[in-house]
């Protein structure tokens, strides 16, 4: 479809592809938002059940943890919020890696305090990305994914280092 698609479509098809904001609106936001309110509430209600699967399945089946229940609408939980992400931004895959780590640094591995905590954390490094996407290389614009991955790969390298 990119090789013979017509170009301003799919021009605009690999700039999502790298993951970016450019172009969006309040409207999209607008669009974006009860997904993420919805989801996010479900989420933090969750969090008691994160904090227990973080112990193990054995150790949470043994608290009286429907698993299966549990773990199906974690999964779908989250399946919803990445879906509204992605169809709005594109794939920003780094920003979902980085921003736990960072949180679990400052707040502890506690899902009531990492969650929201996370979400501001990823939300601050796509503006920062984008703003550095933007002016870095003016009058071109790199799209946030890519500045994103270039963070994000030293990062990596730096906890895979750490880990040994």
């Amino acid at each position: 479809m990119i090789t013979f698609g017509e170009l301003n479509s799919v021009s605009q098809a690999l700039v999502w592809l790298a993951g970016s904001v450019y172009g969006r609106s309040w409207e999209h936001l607008l669009t974006l938002l009860p997904w993420i309110l919805a989801f996010s509430a479900v989420a933090i209600a969750a969090s008691r059940d994160l904090n227990a699967l973080s112990f193990g399945d054995d150790l949470a089946r043994g608290w009286g943890m429907a698993l299966e229940w549990r773990q199906g609408g974690l999964l779908l939980t989250s399946v919803a919020l990445t879906a509204a992400s992605v169809a709005t931004a594109g794939s920003l895959g780094f920003v979902g890696l980085i921003a736990p780590h960072i949180g679990r640094f400052l707040v502890g591995p506690a899902q009531e305090g990492l969650l929201p905590v996370t979400a501001l954390l990823g939300g601050l490094l796509v503006i920062c990305a984008d703003l550095i996407g933007r002016l870095l290389f003016a009058p071109l614009e790199l799209p946030c994914g890519i500045v994103t991955a270039i963070i994000g790969v030293p990062y990596f390298l730096y906890l895979l280092a750490r880990e040994r």
